[in-house]
């Protein structure tokens, strides 16, 4: 299904070593983010007190954050858990603190503001439980690539996989670096937006370089970067397609979602936008540069001598 066709090829690698010095610039500026100010993480990872309510109707988290927020209390997460009626708190760590005396303090902030809760838990979620989860998180995200780096050098050749692994890494470092940059909290959501966005993105690479592969068999003539921009072109509208429907619904997830979706979709508005880029326009003259070729899709034809006076072709 096409919206549309593009008859000539646009020459995307003309240009090539201008996009990749803006995404190296742009990297090394999220390494730099990352390395300075870090990520502001949440409780699931430094600790803190979950504190669970139950309300008879749907709560107004609203209300809930403002009695907070009145209250004194800061970084703080609400949320819906299970249901509309019930509710979950999350404070971070500080200091010492003792998680009854916090969640009286918070009962009574919203008896005052927003009435008509029942408290049902109240837990300490110390350090080192967000340690293995940090942990974790890394060891998915690190199984997550080798496995890419594995299907994709089976799938093509070295060469794709080491610039389609690259190109992966380009979007991970730049939503980190966003998230650093802007210190927007960085949860286990978040997280699972960033694995998402990695299997999303080397879909895009996927198609892009399966198209690189039959244009090099089918079609005799065009050099590397020729044949580069006629893949990117060929499926452009595709991308279109595929990025726009799914970017809808991440962005009604973005403005409707509330906050417990907010930076979860966020993080995947920030990957499919910079997924496309660096599927065309990272991964693509990497794989050029690397030194592919149509030799190296085309099987040699054996000759077996001695068949006959002229030889035989296998």
């Amino acid at each position: 299904m096409e919206f549309f066709r593009i008859k000539k090829d646009i020459p995307f690698m003309r240009h090539a070593l201008v996009f990749n010095v803006i995404s190296l610039i742009t990297f090394l500026l999220a390494v730099f983010f990352l390395a300075t100010k870090g990520l502001h993480l949440s409780v699931e990872f430094t600790g803190g007190t979950l504190i669970e309510t139950h309300y008879a109707q749907a709560a107004d988290l609203e209300k809930i954050r403002g009695a907070l927020g009145k209250s004194g209390f800061t970084d703080f997460s609400v949320q819906n858990f299970g249901s509309s009626q019930d509710v979950l708190i999350r404070l971070p760590l500080k200091g010492e603190q003792n998680s009854a005396q916090i969640g009286e303090q918070v009962m009574q902030s919203l008896a005052a503001d927003a009435p008509g809760a029942d408290l049902r838990r109240v837990e300490f979620v110390g350090p080192q439980v967000g340690k293995e989860l940090a942990e974790n998180g890394a060891m998915a995200l690190l199984v997550v690539i080798l496995g890419i780096m594995v299907y994709l050098a089976f799938r093509f050749e070295w060469r794709f996989s080491v610039s389609a692994i690259i190109a992966n890494l380009h979007d991970v470092i730049i939503i980190l670096g966003f998230f650093a940059f802007f210190q927007w909290e960085f949860s286990l959501s978040v997280l699972a937006a960033v694995l998402a966005v990695l299997g999303y993105s080397v879909n895009e690479s996927v198609v892009v370089f399966d198209r690189v592969r039959e244009t090099f068999k089918r079609v005799r003539g065009m050099t590397t970067p020729q044949v580069l921009d006629h893949a990117i072109t060929s499926t452009i509208s595709r991308t279109i397609i595929t990025h726009g429907s799914t970017q809808i619904m991440v962005l009604s997830m973005l403005i409707f979602g509330g906050e417990t979706l907010y930076y979860f979709s966020l993080a995947l508005t920030i990957g499919i936008c910079f997924g496309i880029y660096s599927s065309v326009l990272v991964a693509s003259p990497l794989v050029m540069w690397l030194g592919v070729s149509r030799e190296q899709f085309i099987k040699q034809k054996k000759v077996v001598e001695g068949a006959n006076e002229e030889g035989a072709v296998v």
